[in-house]
């Protein structure tokens, strides 16, 4: 039996001002088609683009039929032949996202004078190459926008994005806003002429009524600490332009994650601006940064810090912030120091970030995290509770209806891109001088771009059904290996470190509710909610404290 030829697109182009390497079109479709009689392939579409640049796909309008036919698996071919890569493309970029495009349907490139097949492994060799050179020319443009923002800055020009606070920007340069200066000019003054710290002038600002003129790039009404620093450490102020004080660097181990990092050395010169502090008052606040950095410096940081339970994850129940530890130091009459006392308390009790709540309460560290402990316990010490979780382990997780959508999103998309093409079939194939063209075409031309909107509905559809997918099977894994340690809690809680018993809790509880007063049983806990359904419903637990006093905790779990 004689085996069927493979089907194929070849796809020609000529750059606007040159043949490259004395091909005109026909050569190099002489050339494919040898090719294509050679392998027994089977030409079943021809693409030119005569007089395109190959910079960028866009403007390649027989390239954007051949990727819309690809994609309508109209004529099901396997292989794009072209003569020679840089006839593809020459933006490492596109070619890249466009081959991805063309393996999603099933069909392949063939580049024949360079000896590149997509479907073999020296193919997918190139790839990883051409994934190089796409990064070098990315890494390329980046460097001529940066050649450019030096340029400016060594002009003392004002380098693009929004201007400072206490500036607005008036044609690309900086101007004054007295309505913002005030609160400049009063942070410099407090931070160089008295002992005020970012938190204390933070403080001062908020209690003086000095708050912060809302923006299109910012939320918080008030000045936080970390904004106060920031301002203080920005030459601008006083009159300068810099350039290059962060730089962005790949987070080591990554792929995608990057990371500003401060720099020593960076480019600072004159301002085409006014300054609004002294150049005097600005160089008093970076030596007195430096040395409230020095005294705040850890030393073997590490060593003596103790790890705390529920730090974050249990909620002030005032205002809903996370509660953290704190350390209370206090001494004798003779000098001696107390016990240390280990305290959870909101953490805007004290404004220190631009935020403030009343909750002053400070609840002992020790007795919440044995309560909640106990709790976990309790439950798991239940006789139903092993079975039940041995049976979440051993439950199959159930993909057959995400698996059928995404099957039946696939065939629907297959469909419309069929007919997205048919419609566009019959839009050229009108005849001008029927009578009823115009009308006619305008109908087709409604059905097309509602088959477009159609298209990108289903996509999404699709991205998010496979999304979902995804998400299915890495709950479950991740479920399996809490529901295996919660089987023998009791057991490992006891031998566990601090480091290991926090990260355990946080794998375990999304957050914990607490009382505002302290209970008449001595109990501070109200609530558990769990990360997992290690529980079917809410449900009432009962512990006792040391005096043998019941109380009543709610379980809970988080909605998925």
């Amino acid at each position: 039996m004689r085996k069927e030829k493979e089907k194929v697109y070849i796809y020609t182009r000529v750059s606007t001002t040159m043949q490259i390497d004395g091909y005109s079109l026909d050569a190099q479709k002489a050339r494919m088609k040898a090719f294509a009689d050679f392998n027994n392939y089977e030409i079943v579409g021809e693409y030119e683009d005569a007089g395109k640049s190959g910079k960028s796909i866009e403007g390649r309008m027989q390239f954007s039929q051949m990727m819309e036919d690809i994609k309508s698996g109209k004529d099901g071919v396997s292989f794009v032949l072209v003569f020679k890569l840089s006839r593809f493309g020459r933006n490492a970029a596109d070619v890249l996202s466009t081959l991805q495009i063309m393996q999603d349907f099933g069909v392949n490139l063939i580049c024949v004078e360079d000896g590149i097949d997509s479907s073999k492994d020296a193919g997918k060799l190139m790839i990883s190459v051409l994934s190089a050179v796409a990064e070098i020319e990315r890494e390329n443009i980046r460097v001529q926008t940066m050649e450019g923002r030096i340029q400016k800055a060594r002009e003392g020009r004002w380098n693009g994005g929004f201007a400072p606070y206490g500036y607005r920007l008036v044609d690309g340069s900086l101007e004054i806003n007295e309505e913002e200066a005030e609160a400049i000019r009063v942070i410099f003054e407090q931070y160089t002429t008295t002992d005020t710290g970012a938190n204390g002038i933070s403080k001062y600002l908020e209690n003086h009524g000095i708050r912060k003129i809302q923006r299109q790039n910012g939320k918080n009404p008030l000045f936080d600490a970390h904004l106060v620093r920031l301002i203080l450490k920005n030459p601008v102020y006083c009159g300068k332009i810099a350039y290059g004080r962060r730089r962005t660097e790949k987070v080591h181990g990554t792929r995608n994650d990057y990371r500003l990092v401060a720099q020593d050395n960076y480019l600072l010169v004159d301002g085409l601006h006014e300054g609004l502090v002294s150049e005097e008052v600005w160089q008093a606040a970076q030596i007195k940064l430096l040395a409230q950095a020095k005294k705040y410096e850890h030393i073997n940081r590490g060593q003596n810090e103790r790890t705390h339970l529920l730090t974050g994850i249990v909620k002030c129940p005032i205002c809903g912030a996370g509660m953290y530890a704190n350390k209370s130091i206090k001494y004798k009459k003779d000098g001696t120091k107390y016990k240390d006392f280990f305290y959870y308390a909101c953490k805007h009790r004290t404004m220190t970030r631009g935020h403030k709540c009343d909750y002053k309460k400070q609840i002992n560290e020790e007795l919440l995290d044995d309560a909640v402990a106990e709790v976990i316990i309790k439950l798991v010490s239940n006789p139903k509770f092993a079975a039940m979780m041995q049976e979440k382990i051993n439950m199959k997780v159930d993909t057959a209806a995400i698996d059928q959508e995404i099957v039946n999103y696939e065939k629907q998309l297959r469909q419309s891109y069929s007919i997205k093409s048919k419609l566009m079939e019959e839009i050229d194939g009108l005849d001008p001088d029927d009578r009823h063209y115009i009308k006619r075409k305008a109908d087709l031309d409604g059905r097309l771009y509602k088959m477009y909107d159609r298209i990108e509905e289903i996509e999404s559809q699709l991205i998010t059904a496979r999304a979902k997918k995804q998400a299915i099977e890495a709950e479950k894994l991740t479920g399996d290996n809490i529901y295996k340690v919660l089987i023998y809690f009791e057991k490992l809680y006891a031998v566990m470190n601090e480091v290991e018993r926090r990260q355990l809790i946080e794998a375990l509880i999304s957050e914990i509710q607490i009382y505002e007063e302290r209970q008449p049983n001595g109990q501070w806990l109200k609530s558990i909610k769990f990360k997992l359904p290690i529980i079917e419903q809410d449900m009432n637990l009962s512990l006792d404290n040391n005096e043998q006093v019941e109380t009543v905790v709610l379980l809970q779990r988080e909605n998925s």
